[in-house]
């Protein structure tokens, strides 16, 4: 075997598919360029491209329901957001000093899309992101409990440095539920960092965990290092049918 059999099939086996598959065309156009220049391109479009795949593949394991940036959310139909702050949550200090985020107001005002903007973020900056709506969530604690697997799903969640737990306070959790979401908060305190979005103030989340003193214990854990952004406003969704309904009382 040759060179230039042996250099194709080392990058095969390095698993640098990219370089293998354009080394050839580039040398043929590179022939007075210096060989540290070659090797950088070559292994830059090779990095890039594995950067490329690892983000998609994050994103794809990710659990989103939907793919938005913060370029996408209109903050002149949410006056009550400090856009300062939300600027300082993009530049994902937050998850670096394990810390968490609390999105709250009525349904509709954006929490999601801004919760779903930070982890698109953190996926981009190569930093694991996770979404999860809080009734999955216990769903899924209470059968891996029921299977004697609670540690191993707790440990399975602590692989991400950022979660994002959606629609607190939906629906009302058991003693049991309010039990292994208790379980689960504690379990990030001060490790990873996490997002909670919820329709409900602070004041009402004794209802939605059926007991006040488990929902201080869980509170106390969630906002000892939290940035709390409270949305007042009108629903984006609302608004849509306004127009719509606008716009099609005008064709009529």
């Amino acid at each position: 075997m040759g060179p230039y059999e042996r250099v194709h099939e080392c990058l095969l086996k390095l698993g640098m598919a990219t370089m293998e598959s354009t080394i050839d065309s580039y040398l043929e156009a590179s022939k007075n360029r210096p060989v540290m220049e070659i090797l950088d391109h070559l292994l830059s479009e090779e990095l890039k491209h594995k950067t490329s795949k690892k983000t998609e593949n994050m994103l794809n394991w990710s659990g989103f329901p939907f793919r938005k940036t913060i370029d996408d959310f209109d903050f002149s139909f949410q006056p009550s957001i400090d856009r300062m702050v939300i600027d300082e949550l993009m530049t994902l200090r937050f998850i670096h000093n394990t810390e968490n985020v609390v999105f709250l107001g009525p349904p509709g005002v954006g929490k999601t899309h801004l919760s779903i903007a930070l982890g698109m973020r953190s996926i981009m900056s190569d930093i694991p992101a996770y979404y999860i709506s809080a009734v999955k969530l216990v769903q899924t604690l209470k059968k891996d409990y029921d299977l004697k697997r609670l540690e191993y799903r707790i440990k399975t969640y602590s692989r991400f440095k950022l979660m994002i737990v959606d629609e607190i306070g939906y629906l009302p959790l058991t003693r049991e539920e309010s039990n292994l979401f208790f379980q689960f908060v504690s379990s990030r305190y001060e490790r990873k960092s996490t997002i909670y979005t919820s329709n409900k103030s602070f004041s009402e989340w004794g209802e939605v965990l059926g007991d006040q003193v488990m929902a201080a214990a869980v509170l106390d854990r969630i906002l000892h290092h939290c940035t709390v952004v409270n949305i007042k406003g009108e629903s984006y969704r609302i608004k849509d049918r306004k127009r719509n309904s606008f716009q099609k009382d005008k064709r009529e």
